[in-house]
């Protein structure tokens, strides 16, 4: 199988190595509570970004595009810019039941956008080589979200110290800050349409 691999193909697959270190980190900080792993899980995901933009204009310049290659490239995506950045708001604290609620509605549109993506590609290409526009924002959009937390992380604000606090409804916690992830996911399944650069 690895001699089938492009070498865009072994950019996605930094791309995921990237996401999968992100996890651990965030996995590191919650067993010894040293900030400094949140802060390596919020800056792989911008490194996950390089990997992602590089692959495809590798693919393009070596004119090596295929279907695995797409594949690759979105299962990729769900882990960096989908399962990442919900596991880093869970270890920032978003720990309550309608945060995960929230963050597992998150990780779901991500994996659904880029499903849609996959199936939809070669209509939203009208014929040529490159999709014109995408629908929905891009799951890469969620870097906002990790950069937004690494700046609440910078800031001491974690636990029930995040922005916003928490509120309790029906005896379970809810961190309102998690919202956004919610409008993040709507946002990527909505039917915008977003020039491709």
């Amino acid at each position: 199988m690895i001699r089938e691999f492009h070498l865009a193909d072994w950019f996605t697959l930094a791309n995921a190595v990237c996401g999968v270190g992100a996890l651990f980190s965030v996995m590191s900080y919650l067993q010894s509570q040293a900030v400094f792993h949140l802060y390596i899980a919020c800056a792989l995901v911008p490194a996950a970004l390089v990997f992602d933009v590089l692959d495809g204009r590798i693919a393009r310049w070596r004119q090596r595009a295929s279907a695995m290659g797409r594949e690759l490239d979105s299962l990729a995506d769900v882990i960096s810019f989908g399962v990442a950045p919900a596991a880093i708001a869970y270890g920032l604290g978003m720990q309550g039941l309608y945060d995960r609620v929230v963050l597992g509605f998150f990780v779901a549109c991500g994996v659904s956008r880029l499903a849609r993506y996959n199936v939809t590609a070669e209509k939203l290409s009208e014929g040529g080589d490159k999709v014109r526009f995408f629908e929905g924002t891009p799951i890469p959009t969620s870097l906002l979200l990790v950069l937004v937390m690494a700046a609440a992380a910078w800031q001491g604000a974690l636990g029930d110290r995040l922005w916003f606090g928490v509120v309790e409804i029906g005896g379970f916690r809810l961190h309102p800050l998690v919202l956004m992830f919610a409008v993040s996911g709507s946002l990527m399944i909505s039917r915008l349409r977003i020039p491709k650069l």
